[in-house]
This record gives structure tokens, sequence and C-alpha cells, in this order.
């Protein structure tokens, strides 16, 4: 077998690993989400906006806190991976000028195709992964920037009369803590598309040595995103769960 043909028979093997991992996850996340981190997350946020919400002269301090924290998390991670893309792209540019003593070298340590094309559509499909985790956690900002006006808004009850006139107070009525959950979420799962941007791009430069190391990494990468995204106590906490948060599970779960 030609070196040639481990790249067409490992790399997309190891692509479609990652790719049915992450589609079972949405699966879990959508039917049960107690069962995984992300949902259980979900549901907690709802009740945290719903207590914030209740009396934002006293916490809308705190919350504003916190969401900001989440924007600094976002903004690092989007600096991050524009860095990261200027870097890759110097590279891919500059690949072709290299000495012909490393080209050598590197023809020898690579374990498949070590041609300049094969280097260029590896250094591409990483940058497309930086690109991707700058476009998510800038949507993330986004998304966290609007929780932090909308979650300092009054709730107003159904049956309040219009104080600062009807179409006022119709707009306010559609401000509700479940509308807020649902931008923070929006927010939160942004964040995390760039956060497996960032993952993806691990086998990604594996590659780059060869298409072994790259299917290698996928596996082990694939059972270690099964230890940080499934719930150990899961059903456990799925038997004890009160009917307040198997409405909010449900909720999470049809707005995924």
């Amino acid at each position: 077998m030609k070196k040639e043909a481990l790249d067409l028979a490992l790399v997309p093997i190891g692509l479609i690993i990652l790719a049915s991992y992450h589609v079972w996850l949405v699966r879990c996340v959508r039917r049960d989400p107690t069962r995984t981190v992300m949902g259980i997350n979900s549901i907690n946020r709802r009740f945290w906006v719903q207590s914030m919400m209740e009396d934002p002269a006293k916490m809308g301090v705190l919350a504003v806190q916190s969401l900001r924290n989440n924007i600094m998390a976002s903004t690092l991670m989007a600096s991050t991976a524009i860095m990261l893309s200027s870097v890759i792209a110097v590279l891919m540019t500059n690949s072709g000028g290299w000495p012909s003593r490393l080209q050598e070298g590197r023809a020898k340590l690579v374990v498949g195709d070590a041609s300049e094309l094969g280097l260029t559509i590896k250094f591409f499909s990483i940058l497309s992964c930086f690109l991707l985790a700058f476009l998510f956690e800038v949507q993330s900002v986004r998304y966290y920037s609007h929780s932090t006006i909308l979650i300092n808004v009054p709730v107003v009850d159904s049956g309040a009369k219009a104080t600062g006139g009807g179409q006022e107070l119709r707009l306010r009525r559609k401000i509700t803590p479940e509308f807020v959950a649902k931008m923070l979420d929006k927010g939160n799962y942004f964040w995390s598309l760039g956060l497996r941007a960032f993952y993806f791009s691990f086998p990604l430069f594996l590659w780059t040595f060869g298409p072994v190391p790259m299917f290698v990494c996928c596996v082990v990468l694939v059972f270690l995103l099964y230890l940080l995204d499934v719930s150990s106590d899961g059903e456990a906490e799925t038997s004890s769960t009160t009917p307040e948060a198997a409405d909010q599970a449900a909720i999470a779960a049809a707005n995924f």
C-alpha cells in the first residue's frame, strides 16, 4: 500500500468518528438533557435567569458581572483564534520556500502524503477550524451582550396595566425569563461550538505528521470528550428530578 493511500483511508474514518460522536451528543442533549453536562447547565441557567429577573434592583449587578465574565472568556477565545489563523496563514504562504534539506527530512518523518499540495490542504483545514472558532466566539459575545441588557428588564405580570403606553407594555411582556434564557443559551452554544473548533484543530495539526497520529488523536479525543460531556450522575439526577426541573429539562431540549 502506498503512503498516500493511508490519508485516503484513515483521515475520513477519523473525521467520521468525531462527527458520529457529536451527532450522538446532540441527540442526547435533545432527548435526555440531564444525561449531559451541557443539558444540565442549560437547565440551571434558566433557574438562574429567573432568580436574577425577579429583583433586578438587587440582583442586576451580579447578573451583569457574571455575564461580563462570559464575554471576557469568549473575547479571549476569539483573539486566540484569529492570532492562530494569522500564524497558519504565514505558514501556508511560506511552506514552498523551505530549504530542500528540511523538506527531505519532513518527507521521511511523515508517513503519508508529504507533497506540498497535501501540506497546503492540511494547513487550510487547520485555518478553517480557527476561522470558524473566531466566528462562533464573536456570535457568543453578541448574545451575551444582548443578555446583559435584557436580564435587567423587570418582569411584567400578565395582568398588569399599561403605565407607559400599551405598546411599551406589550414589548416588555415579550421579555420574559424564558426569552432571556434562550438568548443566554444561544451564547453558550456558540461558545461551545467555538471550543469544539479548537478541539478539532488538534487532530488536524497532527495530520501534518501523517494520518496515523491524526487517527489516533481522533479516537483519544472522542474518549476525552465523552468524559467531559456526559454527566456521571445523570441517572441519579433523573430519578430525583422535581416536576419543575423536569419541565425546564423539556423546555431546554425543545429549544436546543
